[in-house]
């Protein structure tokens, strides 16, 4: 025991006991502090404050044990939960974050990555029932790649959103069958190709090499499977790799993937999201392809047929069957061609020698430091003093770099970043992660500058993924969107389904000669996995409100004149389209804002539909709408 240190019992006013070392009159060293409602610690103190090794039992019947610091659970440690769950790993300031693993009372366990309470990052989690997922999670349920393994044998290897498959993906059955195609919150929706038990898969190996999987070798993942989930602690992973980089497909479900203590983490009363515990045991359309198509399966010559099928919310709306497996190669690769040049994207690509390269690079400059700036700010309800012209960071970033400003390859220029705080909460309203944000506008590929749509003269720029679109503005609008921000704030904030486009940022660079370009940064509703037929721009005027028929593709942004569908949609679907435009046309005009339109997107589903690609109806065609089947937005 150090010099001044002494063992001593001290009695609080408020019934509190303390009973160990003490330096002056602060706790420090070993000892034992009794609250008055029977919470009891045990363990070191340091200043006063529980720091170092230490436990602690509540009176409910939980109790940690492992490492405090400045009065906190921080660092790694057991939790016993009062209904018996047990938690082993990392925490920071009393919350479950890094690497951590927890045994629920129910039988089900999750071990991986964890941030403020939730699963994040990488993860494993297995339920009692026998069901495996290992991916990605996000604010505690399944989102981006992953893979999952029923107890029933089916496997679904692709990508989800809110702890349902959604996107592209491969289904295997049990049986051997494959279907790989496309998921919306859950259901099918959209086209995709059966294989049979039984079939060689020729397109398998090729899918897997485009999402990550191969690296020439067929039956040879680029990495073994990992037992150990405490290297993804270690080694930040890239953005550009996927979860199958990680385990070999075989190896997924075997391995037992026991981690150390060193640093892991979780909320001790979360639960598991009913959204996952949902999910199936047998796939619908496991059962139809087994039973409409098991007659048909070996044609004459032995070989066995695909199926290209097309589904709508889950239903089955149409099937084909395509040439024998053996033949499927060949339609591929023409199908890829005809792909490629179908994805052709929008605008040009912004590169070294365009008119807008150092602009553009500013820009990006500017968005990285702001963002990084305001970021790590604690989160807080939006005060009268974070709007208005006042409200912003200015800083300038010369070419060799500054004390606060890196060097660069753009030329010298003052950056202004207006309302930082509104539009960072803006952003997390939205849902957009900060790091998703700046590796989407600041990231090695460049913007792209699109023909301006519009008689603004504006120019448009989009990201490389097409999340975001960039426009240029006037002072004047530049004011516009500065005084109406703390009433677009409450709307948005208050009407979740709000049609009024997304604004993330509002800017403004100063170029050498004293150019001023002002800029802000709106969401892209087209940015979606289904295929945009057809876009609108729809005023509800006829006046010059036409399209030169001659010059009409998927990128042409088609008028009033030029519609010509009636849509059919649900009764209560149509009542909330009409309410949510009815709320958002009154705050457009409380603003004294008259020049809106409505921006329109048409996906078509049927095949017969894509006919009126290429075929001009005279009169309007009736349309039966879901809601996945068209986007919309006031612009």
């Amino acid at each position: 025991m150090a010099d001044g240190e002494r063992l001593s019992e001290k009695v609080l006013p408020n019934g509190d006991i303390y009973v160990g070392n003490f330096d002056g009159l602060l706790p420090c060293g070993m000892g034992k502090y009794t609250w008055s409602d029977g919470t009891i610690y045990e363990g070191n103190w340091e200043k006063g404050k529980m720091t170092g090794r230490g436990r602690m039992c509540w009176p409910s019947g939980a109790i940690y044990e492992g490492d405090f610091s400045g009065g906190y659970l921080h660092g790694s440690g057991t939790f016993v939960g009062l209904d018996g769950s047990i938690y082993k790993g990392a925490w920071r300031m009393n919350i479950q974050h890094g690497l951590g693993r927890k045994d629920y009372c129910n039988s089900d366990s999750y071990e991986g990555s964890w941030k403020e309470g939730v699963q994040e990052g990488i993860g494993r989690y297995m339920w009692g029932t026998g069901n495996t997922y290992i991916g990605n999670w996000k604010a505690g349920k399944m989102c981006g790649r992953g893979v999952m393994k029923w107890a029933n044998g089916d496997l679904f290897d692709g990508l989800w959103l809110d702890g349902l498959k959604h996107g592209s993906g491969l289904y295997k059955f049990a049986d051997g069958g494959h279907y790989i195609g496309i998921w919306s919150k859950g259901l099918k929706d959209g086209q995709g190709t059966f294989y049979p038990a039984g079939s060689n898969l020729p397109y398998l190996t090729k899918w897997y090499d485009s999402i990550g999987y191969y690296d020439g070798k067929q039956s040879v993942l680029r990495h073994s499977a990992s037992s150990n989930l405490e290297e993804f602690g270690t080694r930040k992973l890239s953005i550009k790799r996927t979860i199958s980089e990680r385990w070999s497909l075989r190896g997924l479900f075997r391995n037992s993937g026991r981690i150390s203590h060193r640093a892991l983490s979780l909320d001790a009363d979360w639960s598991f999201g009913d959204s996952v515990r949902e999910m199936p045991l047998h796939d619908s359309g496991h059962m139809l392809s087994c039973s409409s198509y098991k007659d048909e399966q070996e044609a004459q010559d032995g070989s066995i047929h695909a199926y290209e099928r097309e589904y709508m919310q889950g239903i089955l709306i149409s099937e084909r069957i395509l040439d024998s497996v053996q033949s499927v190669p060949h339609k591929n690769k023409q199908r890829r061609k005809q792909k490629s040049k179908e994805a052709k994207k929008l605008g040009e690509t912004i590169r070294k020698g365009h008119r807008s390269y150092y602009l553009m690079l500013s820009l990006q400059l500017g968005i990285r430091y702001t963002v990084g700036k305001i970021t790590p700010v604690p989160m807080r309800e939006v005060r009268s003093s974070d709007f208005g012209p006042r409200a912003r960071i200015r800083m300038y970033f010369p070419k060799k770099g500054s004390q606060y400003t890196p060097p660069h390859y753009s030329i010298g220029f003052y950056w202004k970043d207006y309302c930082p705080m509104v539009f960072r909460n803006l952003r997390e309203m939205f849902k957009i992660d900060a790091a998703d944000y700046m590796m989407s506008i600041c990231g090695c590929d460049g913007l792209r500058e699109l023909s301006s749509p519009g008689k603004s003269g504006s120019i448009f720029y989009l990201s490389q993924d097409e999340r975001f679109v960039i426009k240029t503005l006037r002072k004047s609008e530049l004011k516009i969107l500065l005084k109406m921000l703390p009433n677009y704030y409450n709307h948005v904030g208050t009407y979740d389904n709000t049609l009024i486009t997304k604004f993330f940022g509002l800017h403004r660079i100063m170029l050498r000669g004293g150019r001023k370009v002002r800029f802000v940064v709106m969401g892209n509703m087209f940015c979606t996995e289904l295929r945009i037929h057809r876009r609108y721009d729809l005023k509800g005027s006829s006046q010059g409100r036409s399209t030169n028929k001659c010059k009409i593709d998927e990128c042409t942004t088609l008028k009033d004149l030029d519609l010509s569908y009636v849509f059919h949609l649900e009764k209560s679907w149509r009542d909330s389209l009409f309410k949510q435009i009815s709320l958002d046309c009154m705050f457009l005009e409380s603003q004294c804002i008259i020049d809106y339109s409505l921006l329109l997107g048409l996906h078509f589903r049927a095949p017969e539909h894509l006919k009126t690609l290429v075929e001009p109806q005279d009169t309007p065609q009736d349309l039966s709408i879901s809601p996945a089947d068209d986007g919309c937005g006031c612009n």
